[in-house]
């Protein structure tokens, strides 16, 4: 089923859940009306279909039922989750896109095979984030040429001279997000507890 048939059928499906409700609880219109500000009509028209829902509308009846939202709107279908991106080969590196749409963030799965080949340095608009899962990665960042082991990460503006790679003892499997100008990633740990001086 399309996503917008799915919600159009879920919009439909919540004026009769909304009577339903109601008269399950026996409580009026008018009453309803008193509790949430919403005119009888209003709500009348909401019952009937004839008034579109909107988040304006429901929270004040939810709460005033003191029931969950999705209880009136309906879980919609999940559909197939998964993801079929075709990975691209080239250059010894497999790059298997991870973002289906296109935005200012784009996030790659690589993995590229042993070589010891001489770094030829590129620069551009935007900020690179690399994350090894596995192998060991070869960065070069201007006058640096760094190693990075499994689980460490590395943030820098594309604007650098860079290149990386593997160090040639073997593949490096690693996630890449590269992000426009002035689009940055943010890694944020959870604050350490404080602790308290003896007395």
């Amino acid at each position: 089923m399309e996503p917008q048939s799915a919600i159009a059928r879920a919009l439909t499906e919540v004026g009769p859940r909304l009577r339903r409700l109601r008269t399950e609880r026996g409580v009026t219109l008018a009453a309803l009306s008193a509790a949430t500000g919403i005119s009888k009509s209003t709500l009348s028209r909401l019952e009937s279909g004839q008034r579109r829902p909107n988040l304006e509308l429901l929270l004040p009846i939810v709460q005033a039922h003191r029931v969950p939202l999705d209880e009136l709107i309906g879980a919609l279908e999940a559909g197939d989750p998964r993801a079929r991106l075709a990975p691209k080969h080239g250059h010894g590196k497999t790059v298997l896109p991870l973002t289906r749409q296109p935005g200012p963030l784009q996030t790659f799965k690589m993995v590229i095979s042993a070589s010891r080949k001489t770094p030829e340095l590129c620069h551009h608009e935007g900020y690179k984030w690399l994350y090894v899962l596995s192998g060991r990665l070869r960065l070069v960042l201007a006058d640096d040429d760094l190693v990075l082991n499994p689980g460490e990460a590395a943030e820098f503006e594309a604007r650098l001279p860079h290149w990386f790679g593997s160090t040639g003892e073997g593949p490096v499997e690693l996630l890449s997000v590269f992000g426009r100008q002035g689009e940055r990633m943010h890694v944020r740990a959870q604050p350490r507890p404080r602790v308290k001086p003896r007395p």
